[in-house]
């Protein structure tokens, strides 16, 4: 999986991609084996994002190739660019519509492009090109998450929030984190929702979990501290369910990828 697994996806036929960043390829897991059944090698090297669509396109961001987003499509061999962004790009997603999203950490905004043109430019979708802390701006955001009502989550990293776009609005609510009256977080890279439209979060600089349910947020895993024993994390960057509600976690600093079925994973406290 490489020294350092930043991402990962799962699709719906439980098929797991990982991004290995130091060898510049996306590596694939199916039907539950222990080693990689497959390796597409793009020279995609230090892969910060990647988005797996219901066909088994692959967008993924090439840092190697100037700030570039390049798709790779299925049975081919070679992949192409779709979009030249200027930045690096720490989320990507592909929504219900085609359009795809990139979060631009250095420049302090989200993106969009509709895939279905060939023309090169995008749209700024959350924050001004300028870092700060009001519910227009953000400060190095990484993950995102694109729900099917087309609002925007933005892992809001060094503001220490979840920001939540709604649909056309340029303003956001935060949803968790500072300003809010739930849980804290400490530089927050991965989001993403259920089936029942809650929210989870890599909360990174605090090595944890963290998950949403009827009665709120709470830590699910890691509230002890960062560590490697099977209920730690250290530095965890992103997330990804299976069809039978089991996460796996990119868990960067131990190099590895962890698997936690959530009945029966919880911390014993929250804050």
């Amino acid at each position: 999986m490489g020294s350092t697994p930043f991402s990962l996806f799962i699709n719906r036929n439980n098929t797991i991609y990982v991004a290995n960043r130091e060898k510049g390829l996306i590596q694939i897991w199916q039907n539950s084996s222990v080693n990689p059944t497959k390796t597409i090698n793009g020279s995609w090297l230090n892969v910060y994002s990647f988005f797996v669509t219901t066909n088994e396109e692959i967008y993924v961001y090439n840092y190697n190739a100037g700030y570039r987003i390049d798709k790779w499509t299925k049975n081919e061999n070679t992949s192409i660019s779709v979009l030249s962004v200027g930045s690096d790009c720490y989320g990507l997603f592909v929504d219900i519509n085609d359009n795809l999203y990139c979060s631009m950490r250095d420049l302090h905004q989200v993106v969009a492009k509709y895939l279905n043109t060939d023309v090169n430019t995008f749209t700024v979708v959350a924050g001004t090109g300028y870092e700060g802390s009001t519910s227009h701006t953000l400060k190095y955001p990484r993950g995102i998450f694109v729900d099917t009502n087309l609002d925007l989550y933005v892992a809001d990293a060094n503001n220490n929030r979840i920001q939540l776009f709604r649909r056309g609005e340029s303003n956001a609510t935060t949803v968790v984190g500072t300003g809010s009256s739930t849980i804290s977080l400490y530089v927050p890279s991965g989001i993403i929702l259920d089936a029942d439209k809650y929210l989870y979060i890599t909360d990174a600089y605090n090595s944890r979990i963290v998950g949403q349910g009827p009665n709120g947020f709470r830590c699910l895993v890691g509230d002890n501290g960062y560590g490697s024993a099977s209920n730690q994390l250290s530095f965890p960057r992103s997330l990804s369910f299976d069809i039978y509600g089991n996460l796996f976690v990119a868990d960067e600093w131990n190099h590895r990828i962890q698997k936690f079925v959530l009945s029966s994973n919880f911390c014993g406290k929250n804050r």
